[in-house]
């Protein structure tokens, strides 16, 4: 379901025969960014309900609405989207409101999971910061334990009932079972190995006074880099250059035809053979990059962690992307050598028996010299096509706003 801006869908738990609505009624609503994370926030909201009244206060009825606001995916500081936040909170009525953000949230040397304010009765979570795999069960997780934090602030002894109602519970997932607001996420072997610290802000004049962490300087790099590459969508860049893989094969077909490549194919050695790939693939990145303005300059730039960490993403976003493409055209050029070229073609002027090895080596070589010849295409490709299939909607923002600095 897609929703518009400033559109509100609510969810409400179920009815189940003839029950007495209860007056104690929560409401908690969602504010995230486009695309991304306003997908894994509709594929959580059904169950949500059940879950914060199993989880955070089953003597409450729980309600929640979500809705999609560019804004949340515009700020480069957090900061800048509480005000955003407290209007939709004050003007929905909501009890608790969670913003969404694909934005990376870089403070004190660390990356930021989600922070929360018990004062205004708002969180954040950044998206990026889950990594890469288990997203939409870790941001289930993450509203509930905020929800948590929120309703039940310092009280030692509502958050200790609750803790031991979940305990006895089969609704809420295992690993998050008695743990609280003090773990965010459930007890996995990532979280285990990289794991996540809680740390209270109170009296320091912070906007938020909770915040959760990623406990070290390589936890946050690698949480936040396979976030943001995931919301980019490297597998998208396959559709948008159809017609350049239609170059690229056409001209590797057609240098299939002379006998130049056989016998490259069979004097290259393996090692040659994956520096060919490397540097073609390299090649196709550099180009693709310097021929659309993919690299931010750092030069005069307020935040220049976030520009190298920007370009960073880039650069493995593409490389994902080539990587997806040169396997494509390495399975089409493996079935051509072996449909189109006779063995007794390829061993007469090889001048040895053709093996199975022999044809991979045509093939690989074939798939390298394509590539080259395809990153020459994609230089050709109209810029918001390429920005399009490169970037998911923070990188995008970003990028417009560039351009009209």
């Amino acid at each position: 379901m897609t929703k518009a801006q400033n559109e509100v869908y609510t969810k409400q738990p179920a009815a189940e025969g003839i029950q007495t609505v209860n007056p104690c009624r929560k409401v908690v609503g969602l504010v995230p960014a486009p695309e991304m994370s306003a997908e894994m926030a509709e594929k959580v909201i059904d169950q949500l309900p059940e879950l914060l009244a199993n989880y955070v206060d089953d003597r409450l009825s729980w309600e929640v609405q979500l809705i999609v606001d560019p804004l949340i995916g515009a700020a480069e500081v957090s900061t800048y989207i509480i005000g955003s936040i407290l209007e939709y909170k004050r003007h929905q009525q909501w009890d608790y409101a969670i913003c969404i953000t694909d934005l990376p949230i870089h403070k004190s040397g660390r990356f930021v999971i989600a922070e929360t304010s018990m004062v205004h009765g708002v969180a954040i979570i950044s998206l990026p910061a889950f990594g890469i795999t288990a997203v939409r069960r870790r941001l289930s997780e993450a509203i509930l334990q905020l929800v948590n934090e929120l309703h039940h602030g310092s009280s030692e002894e509502d958050r200790a009932r609750q803790e031991q109602r979940t305990e006895q519970s089969y609704k809420v997932h295992e690993s998050l079972r008695g743990k609280g607001a003090w773990q965010l996420l459930g007890r996995r072997l990532y979280e285990k190995l990289f794991p996540i610290r809680r740390v209270t802000r109170s009296g320091e004049g912070e906007s938020f006074d909770v915040r959760f962490i990623a406990d070290s300087w390589i936890n946050g790099n690698l949480r936040i880099l396979a976030g943001m590459v995931r919301a980019n969508r490297p597998w998208t860049i396959f559709p948008a250059f159809k017609g350049v893989i239609a170059v690229a094969f056409a001209t590797g077909a057609y240098g299939l035809v002379f006998p130049t490549l056989w016998n490259l194919s069979a004097n290259y050695g393996w090692p040659r053979l994956v520096l060919l790939m490397g540097v073609s693939m390299v090649a196709m990145i550099a180009w693709i990059i310097l021929a659309h303005s993919l690299w931010e300059s750092i030069r005069n730039s307020p935040l220049p962690h976030l520009v190298r960490l920007y370009n960073t993403v880039t650069v493995l976003t593409l490389s994902t992307g080539v990587i997806f493409y040169y396997t494509i055209l390495l399975g089409l050029f493996c079935f051509t050598v072996l449909v189109f070229i006779p063995a007794n073609m390829l061993e007469e002027q090889l001048g040895q028996a053709a093996s199975l090895l022999d044809y991979t080596a045509l093939a690989w070589l074939a798939t390298s010299v394509a590539t080259i010849a395809g990153a020459l295409g994609a230089g050709l490709e109209d810029e918001e096509t390429v920005r399009n299939a490169t970037y998911g909607y923070r990188q995008r923002r970003r990028n417009q706003e560039a351009d009209k600095r």
